[in-house]
């Protein structure tokens, strides 16, 4: 197999290969999806095996239709995802450019173009690759090696539509073993620091970088934040749990909350998340803990909160991990919903895209039920418009959050 890190697009004006699906298969493509699988495809005709890590081919049905440019990976089970569905327009360097500037659009409508999910991926027909915006700093990740053959074209794209001081490649996703892709991070291009600056509904926030999650910093639950403001009663107590750098509890703080507490399995996030707390002028608590093992130990101790932000990493990240993660999610939101005095609110989240919205819901009920309280949910929210949803590609719908009323087990 090729090195990853040597993968670069053929920019010459050869035609490209021809890769051919089985009869039949072309339905989901041609109703919008961009995902090809290894067995759609006529590997008697074209076989994956004549292709090289990161090629552009020209993908086309049985019956010899364009529907469209694809990059391939013979070795990955998604084989190929298109990029272009235009005939005249090969996969290059224009092709990125025009995609980033129409994304960028997008955010600049939203009001949010200098600190946002710039691109996301298959939503914004470039899949495989996120890039996050930090005023004028961008953060980037790869997860396909069609995209990492496209790296120096994404780079030099990046420059000509933002300009940005420099760019940073967290390229540390699980999601690239499934490519056969190396982890590493590592500045494309200018001096790029350890944190950055993050402003959100008026608050100013440090996110780190290297050291961060995913890109450093949720952009995905920035509607969600803001929500939070019309349920946060003077004087409530909040419990943010998986508070990673205290977006949560910093916002719920300013808008009014006396106290809140931060729970993270990460020293280096609660710290983080102190100072976010000082740079907003507030004061919260911190406990390093897992969240189950604080959840229980608070609760021992008869705590009680008048909000409880669950906001964990996804349990279920496979199809075979459902059984397992709903159990998780029930547990995690039982042993929450033990902290809530009567009427508080529980803000219960999933970023797993395999649990379904109706399964959390089911979750919440269980653990309701097991609790022996009584939950309304009043608001459903979802990921930020930064991350809009392709409708032809269910997979890019991935964030659940519930606003729930929490009272006394009703007869």
């Amino acid at each position: 197999m090729s090195d990853p890190q040597a993968l670069h697009v053929d920019s010459s004006d050869a035609p490209a290969r021809v890769l051919r699906l089985k009869r039949g298969e072309d339905r989901r493509l041609a109703a919008g999806h961009l995902w090809v699988f290894s067995n759609e495809i006529d590997t008697a005709s074209t076989p994956l095996t004549a292709f090289d890590v990161g090629a552009v081919a020209e993908l086309r049905t049985s019956r010899d239709a364009f529907l469209g440019y694809v990059c391939v990976n013979p070795h990955a089970l998604i084989c190929a995802r298109i990029l272009s569905r235009d005939a005249a327009q090969p996969v290059d360097r224009a092709l990125i450019e025009r995609r980033l500037a129409t994304a960028l659009v997008l955010r600049e409508k939203l009001g949010r173009a200098q600190y946002c999910r710039w691109v996301f991926g298959e939503s914004d027909l470039l899949p495989g690759l996120v890039l996050d915006r930090y005023g004028d700093l961008v953060v980037g990740q790869i997860a396909t090696a069609g995209m990492e053959a496209l790296k120096h074209e994404i780079e030099a794209a990046v420059r000509s539509v933002a300009s940005p001081r420099g760019l940073f490649w967290k390229n540390d996703s699980a999601a690239r073993e499934l490519e056969h892709l190396p982890q590493f991070a590592e500045a494309a291009f200018g001096d790029v620091p350890a944190e950055v600056e993050v402003v959100e509904g008026g608050l100013r926030y440090s996110a780190p970088l290297a050291a961060g999650q995913k890109t450093g910093w949720f952009y995905d639950q920035s509607a969600n934040r803001a929500r939070l403001a019309r349920y946060i009663q003077s004087g409530a107590r909040v419990l943010d749990v998986c508070s990673y750098v205290g977006a949560w509890a910093v916002a719920a703080l300013r808008h009014g909350a006396a106290r809140a507490l931060c729970v993270d399995a990460s020293e280096a996030a609660l710290e983080l998340a102190r100072r976010n707390a000082e740079r907003n002028s507030v004061a919260l608590e911190v406990l390093h803990a897992d969240a189950f093992d604080a959840l229980k130990s608070l609760g021992e101790r008869g705590e009680r909160f008048e909000v409880v932000i669950l906001d964990p990493p996804a349990f279920i990240k496979r199809k075979k991990d459902i059984p397992k993660g709903q159990a998780a999610y029930c547990k995690l939101n039982q042993l929450a919903l033990g902290l809530l005095a009567d009427e508080g609110l529980l803000v219960s989240c999933s970023c797993s895209y395999h649990l379904a919205a109706g399964e959390l819901v089911s979750a919440i009920q269980s653990a309701a039920r097991h609790a022996g309280r009584f939950v309304q949910i009043l608001e459903a929210g979802g990921q930020s418009p930064d991350h809009p949803v392709h409708p032809a590609i269910p997979e890019t719908r991935y964030l659940k959050a519930f606003f729930c009323r929490v009272t006394r087990a009703v007869g």
